[in-house]
């Protein structure tokens, strides 16, 4: 959700060490894809109360242990505020995800809603995201080169791994630095205005992903949000410089984000197993590449909230409202049989899923 500056990592580190097997291309599952269609029809419309419900009280719990982290004396009292407020604005912030797949007019005002209790006050305005989440689902973009969300970590080497969660700790930096001084800078400099667009405009982690300038409705949102985002942050920076707002509250306020932006990292880390070295690939394939982690397990509602837990089945279904996930996933559990690949995507935790990832890039050498 937060901004994903892989751009630190060294793409040259995709390179394997040794020569890479030569790959069996996965057929489609066409019965998969078929009852994950069908079963999930009667389920497909995402119902507003559930979405504003969910959206307002994490964003109430999250702004009022972001205070209470501020302004609580004792440190210990504080710290688990401050635990409270990133869940709570972890879980509000990935909202993000599902205003670019849904139907805007099923859910009235979520957007601009959306936006204003999350976006901007955390310095992610959903422009950053709508219009390059949707390139990662292109059939013929995923897990290629021109996928904005894709890198092939499992083929990376080992140090790539901590870097790239390491990484988000300087999401609340670079933020402000691109709100507060890139964006009104950027009007007076057409060329550099340019590069902000292409470059520093999308969460995208793929480091040689270049956006398009945005056009109609897409432009107007991205003008509005860019300067609410940018007033904001040089209000921000202005009240602590001024002493209007204590230093020590600034810098708690940018752990919380930094703590978002890190848990995001790890959901990220683990969201596919990330093994396609830059071919096209059939939509199972994108499936059996991307993660679910069903219950019976409890941590992926805290890590993997707002439906990220059923990653994989998203990919089969990326229009399906995230509150309608675990019921397909039961529908279509049930439904296919034991030899189906849907079964394939899921798994235990989030330790499992790391520490198969780490031993990918182990053998890729130090």
């Amino acid at each position: 959700m937060m901004m994903k500056s892989a751009r630190l990592l060294d793409t040259r580190d995709a390179a394997p060490a040794a020569p890479t097997p030569v790959r069996v291309r996965i057929a489609d599952d066409m019965a998969m894809l078929r009852a994950a269609a069908e079963l999930t029809r009667d389920i497909s419309v995402a119902r507003p109360a559930i979405f504003w419900g969910d959206l307002l009280a994490s964003a109430l719990l999250g702004y009022v242990a972001l205070f209470a982290a501020v302004t609580v004396a004792p440190v210990g009292w504080a710290m688990l505020a401050a635990v409270v407020s990133v869940l709570a604005l972890y879980r509000a912030g990935s909202f993000i995800h599902e205003l670019t797949h849904m139907k805007h007019a099923t859910v009235p005002g979520f957007r601009i809603g959306w936006n204003l209790l999350v976006g901007i006050p955390l310095l992610v305005p959903s422009f950053l995201y709508e219009g390059v989440h949707t390139l990662h689902h292109a059939r013929t973009r995923y897990g290629t080169t021109d996928d904005p969300e894709y890198l092939p970590l499992a083929l990376m080497k080992p140090h790539s791994l901590p870097l790239f969660v390491v990484a988000a700790l300087l999401a609340p930096v670079a933020l402000l630095f691109r709100f507060a001084v890139l964006a009104p800078l950027g009007l007076a400099l057409p060329t550099l205005r340019e590069k902000i667009v292409a470059q520093y405009s999308g969460l995208a982690i793929n480091p040689k992903f270049r956006r398009r300038a945005p056009e109609g409705e897409a432009r107007a949102l991205w003008l509005w949000s860019e300067t609410g985002a940018s007033l904001w942050a040089i209000t921000l920076i202005t009240l602590v410089a001024t002493g209007t707002v204590p230093l020590r509250g600034f810098l708690i306020f940018l752990g919380v984000v930094s703590g978002v932006a890190v848990l995001n990292q790890v959901r990220t880390l683990v969201a596919h197993l990330w093994e396609n070295d830059g071919e096209a690939m059939t939509v199972t394939a994108q499936y059996l590449d991307t993660v679910n982690v069903p219950p019976p397990t409890l941590l992926p509602a805290l890590w993997a909230p707002v439906g990220l837990r059923y990653h994989a089945l998203h990919h089969l279904l990326p229009g399906l409202p995230y509150h309608a996930l675990g019921e397909a996933h039961r529908r279509i559990t049930a439904a296919v049989g034991e030899g189906s690949p849907y079964h394939k995507a899921s798994y235990a935790g989030l330790p499992g899923l790391v520490h198969s990832l780490m031993r990918s890039t182990m053998r890729r050498g130090v």
